[in-house]
């Protein structure tokens, strides 16, 4: 409701750019600010970051409200679950992102993989808990100034399988060798820190992509009168995809022993890959500026 249709693709990828951004950069300018000063000053810092937001939100013109009549909450999430499961191109984008974190749930495993399998310690597995974030930002800079155009469902189903490919590897990363080729400030690279840094800068690259075609089908193919509760379903599927994706990732881990549960993680996001690309055929003419979807 803010941006021309025409312009929904760039503005979804610059609406991820700020938020991978502040996602990787906050934490690290939030340290820099404790140990520089304390904890007080940086607290009122976030306190005047806070209020430019709120100017930033009360300059937004004021919109129409599309539907006035108030409804049950269970009606109203009712119908949302409804629209998603009975649109076949959103349900697609939702499910296989929502798959490919619940399966490809890493991330979850890395302080295992720091401290015992390739053994980098601390800085090892902040510079690996970090990757995705940089692939992501590096990605969506270059999505700003060159957005998806040609065959974005096939993109992101090779997107998706990328993502479970560098699982895949990334589990295997221990197999590299452990022992330090080369030490930088103390910090000791080895072979297998390479891999497992690469595969995990690739793996948020990729699921960078998803999560732009997603974010654009979604404003594309939603009617209007419906945003709102699509919007809802959407954060439940991604939320509880990355908490049951964290506890998925431990149980099997737990089951299996942490390389093998990775690698499971990994193929299970292929098998996703594959299931989605025959059951869902819409995605391989997607059009991102589709005909307006009226309620």
């Amino acid at each position: 409701m803010l941006v021309p249709r025409e312009l929904y693709a760039n503005a979804t990828t610059w609406s991820s750019t700020s938020w991978q951004i502040g996602a990787v950069i906050g934490p690290l300018f939030g340290g820099f600010m404790i140990a520089l000063c304390d904890f007080q000053f940086s607290l009122i810092v976030v306190a005047v970051i806070e209020v430019v937001a709120l100017l930033a939100v009360l300059r937004i013109p004021k919109q129409p409200i599309l539907k006035k009549e108030k409804e049950p909450i269970t009606k109203s999430l009712g119908e949302g679950l409804k629209f998603v499961f009975g649109t076949q191109l959103v349900l697609a984008a939702l499910s296989l992102d929502m798959f490919a974190v619940l399966f490809g749930g890493a991330v979850a495993l890395l302080p295992v993989y720091a401290m015992d399998i390739l053994k980098v310690g601390e800085i090892g597995y902040g510079w690996m808990r970090a990757a995705p974030g940089i692939g992501s930002i590096v990605v969506l800079m270059i999505l700003s100034l060159a957005p998806l155009k040609n065959n974005p469902g096939i993109k992101l189903l090779l997107a998706i399988a990328g993502f479970g490919v560098t699982t895949v590897i990334f589990g295997y990363s221990g197999w590299f060798g452990t022992t330090p080729i080369a030490y930088v400030s103390g910090f000791g690279i080895s072979w297998g820190f390479i891999v497992a840094f690469t595969m995990l800068l690739a793996g948020g690259m990729f699921d960078c992509i998803s999560v732009v075609v997603r974010g654009i089908i979604l404003q594309v193919y939603t009617p209007d009168s419906m945003r709102g509760r699509v919007a809802a379903v959407n954060t439940m599927f991604i939320s509880s995809s990355n908490e049951l994706g964290a506890m998925e990732s431990g149980v099997t881990a737990r089951w299996m022993g942490t390389v093998p549960a990775v690698v499971f993680g990994g193929c299970m996001t292929l098998l996703v890959v594959g299931v989605t690309y025959f059951a869902a055929p819409m995605l391989k003419t997607l059009n991102l500026h589709g005909e307006k979807v009226d309620g």
